[in-house]
């Protein structure tokens, strides 16, 4: 049975300001299931900003465990997400769960994947799934050439270029700003 994923998730950190984004499409091969899916979720009133990418439904146990690990470690954000990773690679049942995930507060934007890696990227833009990497493109011109643009409006404009190449992708976009 085919499993429900695809989609483009885009966060940035730039002057001061972080904001993550993701559009809304979900796929089941090659049909689109669904153009409207909510891939960002806020939590502890917006201070910490999530999106994720591919099996749904494995992305909101990996969703589920961050925020256990988030009350275990007094919500300390890093070593929430090392732990998660930890678990993810080593337990039977989560290892074989097919997501990643993009969390993000104020201070620092990290990639969780089930291989065990915690990625702090490079130039403060992170990006996963289908058309990241169309969307990691645009993110690194917009943050060299247009800095006078919001994290914000950096993250929409990602996503949108995205969306104009990658078939996963749609204009369908959810974009949320952390809050201090």
């Amino acid at each position: 049975m085919e499993k429900l994923k695809s989609t483009t998730v885009v966060a940035i950190s730039h002057q001061g300001q972080v904001a993550i984004g993701a559009d809304g499409q979900a796929t089941l091969g090659n049909t689109v299931a669904k153009s409207s899916v909510n891939k960002i979720r806020k939590l502890q009133g917006g201070k910490i900003v999530t999106g994720f990418a591919g099996s749904t439904a494995d992305a909101f146990t990996l969703l589920e465990k961050f925020e256990e690990k988030l009350g275990k470690y007094s919500n300390n954000m890093k070593r929430a997400a090392v732990e998660l990773a930890k678990e993810w690679r080593t337990d039977r049942m989560l290892s074989k769960l097919e997501a990643m995930m993009i969390i993000a507060d104020i201070t620092d934007v990290l990639i969780i994947s089930g291989t065990g890696d915690v990625i702090e990227p490079d130039l403060g833009i992170a990006t996963i799934g289908s058309g990241s990497m169309y969307a990691q493109s645009a993110a690194r011109a917009l943050k060299k050439y247009a800095p006078q643009l919001s994290a914000e409006e950096m993250v929409k404009e990602s996503l949108n270029i995205a969306a104009d190449i990658c078939i996963y992708t749609n204009h369908n976009l959810i974009i949320e700003r952390v809050s201090e």
